[in-house]
C-alpha cells in the first residue's frame, strides 16, 4: 500500500515565537485575528480538499500559520497575498525554508486581479469539474463580506481567478456572517447575502473555530 508523503518544513520558529520575536500584534482597526493552533489551521486546510499538485492562493496570511499547514499538503505552487508589511520578515522566511514555491505578494486583495495568476494548463470549462486551483483565507472581518461580493461578481462574469473555471474557495468568516450566507429558505436569517451566495455557489459550512 502506498503512502501519501507531505512536505516537510525545516525547523522554524513557532507563531507564538515569531508573533514575539516581531512584536506582533493583531490590529483592531483592521479586524485582524491570529490563528494559533496548528490543529485548527490544518483543519481549514483539510476542508479545502486535495490541493496536494494543485496552486493555492492564501488571502490574508498573516505571520503564516494557515500558510504552514498549506505547505505540508505538498501544493505545487503557493501564492500569498499580504497588505500588511508587518508581516515581511516572517513570510519571506517562510518562503525561503518553503520546499514548494511561495510566492508572496504586498498588496490590497480588494483591488488584486488574479487573472493571471495561476498556470494556463490548469483552466477548466465551467461545465467541467473545478480546476486544481484553490483560494484559501483567513479573512479580516472587516473586509470579508465585501470582498465575498465582489468575487461572486466575478464569478457571475467568469473574471478573475473565476477566468480559470469553477475556482473553489474556503474561508474563515465572523459566524453570524457564515450562518446567513448558508441561511436556507425561510430561516430568520435568510438575507440578501444568503441569495447571493447561493444562487453563485455551492456554500458549505464547514466548522465553527471556539473563541
Amino acid at each position: 500500500m502506498s503512502k501519501l508523503v507531505h512536505a516537510r518544513l525545516p525547523p522554524l520558529p513557532t507563531i507564538r515565537d515569531i508573533i514575539r520575536l516581531y512584536k506582533l500584534r493583531a490590529m483592531r482597526d483592521l479586524s485582524q485575528n491570529f490563528l494559533l493552533e496548528t490543529k485548527i489551521t490544518d483543519r481549514i486546510v483539510a476542508a479545502a480538499g486535495k490541493i496536494k499538485d494543485g496552486e493555492v492562493c492564501e488571502v490574508g496570511p498573516g505571520p503564516g500559520s494557515i500558510t504552514r499547514s498549506i505547505i505540508r499538503k505538498s501544493p505545487a505552487r503557493i501564492v500569498v497575498i499580504e497588505k500588511d508589511k508587518r508581516f515581511e520578515a516572517p513570510l519571506e522566511m517562510l518562503s525561503e525554508a518553503s520546499p514548494c514555491p511561495l510566492d508572496i505578494i504586498y498588496g490590497d486583495v480588494m483591488n488584486f486581479k488574479m487573472d493571471k495568476m495561476f498556470s494556463e494548463d490548469r483552466k477548466r470549462e465551467w461545465s467541467e469539474k473545478p480546476p486544481d486551483i484553490h483560494l484559501i483565507g483567513n479573512l479580516p472581518f472587516n473586509v470579508a463580506t465585501h470582498l465575498i461580493i465582489r468575487w461572486l461578481n466575478s464569478i457571475a462574469e467568469r473574471t478573475n481567478a473565476w477566468r480559470y473555471g469553477r475556482v473553489q474557495m474556503t474561508l474563515t468568516f465572523q459566524k453570524e456572517v457564515a450562518e446567513r450566507m448558508v441561511a436556507a429558505i425561510g430561516s430568520p436569517q435568510r438575507c440578501r447575502l444568503s441569495v447571493m451566495c447561493q444562487n453563485w455557489c455551492h456554500v458549505k459550512h464547514s466548522f465553527t473555530i471556539p473563541g
